[in-house]
């Protein structure tokens, strides 16, 4: 069935979605109701063995002593910031350009996120930038590894260490992914995972992980996230030593994600693919490509495009049954619950053009060539038809 745009034209149905989750799980379907249907055989909902199993063997997966399952991305970054220490009044440094639960966590522990701009040519944060901006009460840095690529960690790992400051990697988009030989989540004081299921590593629900490396780090989340209760280390049940959280991973969700897991890397693989062949028809085109990582080590939550005729592009393929989004559409700068921070327009000029010309294309495992074909066809036909005649007749002649 057709729908009317604004402007009253039928639109075709979208045959080429952003994400499509039913494939991946129509091919798990056996093994997913298999372990679901075990959980409830056992009737063990809350922390049980699949969670403890997970949580083992995500620590193997990202080559760290801990992992610590969590309810979602956003308290894996809440949880993280407490156990590190961050206290109302401190400063943390965090992207702009990014999705707001990053800023939203520093808030939640009553301290104060200060907005940094993003690297010229590219979308994660500038670490340049960032070392502008640290005060007196700068205590931690959150650099987010967005749309799946590595944030440049060697200069943020080296400012850290000039100014003390705590590292939490938002590795909510990029599981799996690569900084030097390193996975990403394992080289700052902890890294912060989403299982949310548009993610790489997808649950059918919210989940989330915190990897650490540090033992104290470890033991904190881990009382924090049942109500920080005493008996999680043998103590008194119902004595609570700190103001804890109800933040676990759930049984089932781990269930679903011990299923994934083996898949991940040729997920990823397949995204990457799926990258390069739009690279190789595209790369001509002028439009902002995402970089390339160094061994393919980029792991493409999403392929995001820039271009500065974004919102006609986006219509131009929603008219062929083509999936996009926008993230994001104003920076966190400029949001109405950061207002009172007294950012203005031109504050963070890098982020704010990204904001305008960012555009997301479907690059699930899923896809078949013929379909990145499809959308790449149909962004040359949009950037053709914009094309000037004299500039055509030009390029005739050179050619």
């Amino acid at each position: 069935m057709k729908r009317k745009n604004a402007g009253g034209c039928c639109l075709p149905p979208i045959e080429i979605p952003l994400i499509d989750l039913r494939k991946q799980h129509r091919a798990l379907q056996p093994k997913i109701y298999a372990a679901l249907r075990h959980v409830f055989d056992s009737s063990v909902f809350v922390m049980g063995p699949n969670v403890r199993s997970f949580e083992e063997e995500m620590a193997r997966f990202c080559r760290v002593k801990h992992a610590v399952g969590v309810a979602s991305g956003t308290d894996a970054l809440l949880l993280s910031l407490a156990a590190v220490g961050i206290k109302p009044g401190d400063d943390v440094l965090v992207p702009s350009f990014t999705y707001t639960a990053t800023a939203a966590a520093v808030c939640h522990m009553g301290a104060r996120p200060v907005f940094v701009d993003s690297l010229p040519d590219g979308f994660n944060l500038d670490p340049a930038d960032a070392e502008r901006r640290i005060t007196p009460n700068t205590r931690a840095i959150i650099p987010v590894h967005l749309y799946g690529e590595a944030a440049p960690m060697d200069d943020i790992l080296a400012l850290a260490d000039r100014h003390n400051l705590r590292v939490i990697e938002d590795v909510a988009q990029a599981v799996g992914a690569r900084f030097g030989d390193e996975l990403l989540g394992s080289l700052g004081d902890v890294g912060c995972f989403s299982f949310y299921p548009t993610k790489n590593l997808a649950g059918c629900g919210d989940g989330g992980m915190i990897v650490t490396d540090d033992d104290e780090i470890a033991d904190k989340v881990r009382l924090l996230r049942q109500q920080a209760d005493a008996s999680v280390f043998g103590g008194e049940k119902y004595t609570h030593p700190a103001v804890g959280y109800n933040s676990r991973l759930d049984e089932l969700q781990a269930a679903v994600l011990r299923v994934k897991l083996p898949h991940l890397e040729s997920w990823n693989r397949l995204r990457q693919l799926h990258a390069n062949q739009y690279r190789r028809r595209l790369r001509e085109s002028g439009l902002g490509l995402p970089a390339r990582g160094k061994d393919d080590r980029h792991v493409y939550c999403l392929y995001t495009v820039r271009c500065s005729e974004r919102d006609a592009l986006r219509q131009h393929l929603r008219g062929r049954g083509i999936g996009t989004e926008i993230y994001y559409p104003l920076p966190l700068h400029l949001q109405q619950a950061y207002q009172h921070l007294g950012h203005r327009e031109g504050d963070l000029p890098v982020a704010e053009r990204l904001s305008r010309e960012s555009l997301s294309i479907p690059v699930y495992p899923e896809l078949t060539a013929d379909q990145v074909d499809r959308v790449a066809d149909a962004i040359l036909e949009f950037l053709g038809s914009r094309v000037k005649p004299e500039v055509e007749e030009t390029v005739t002649h050179e050619l």
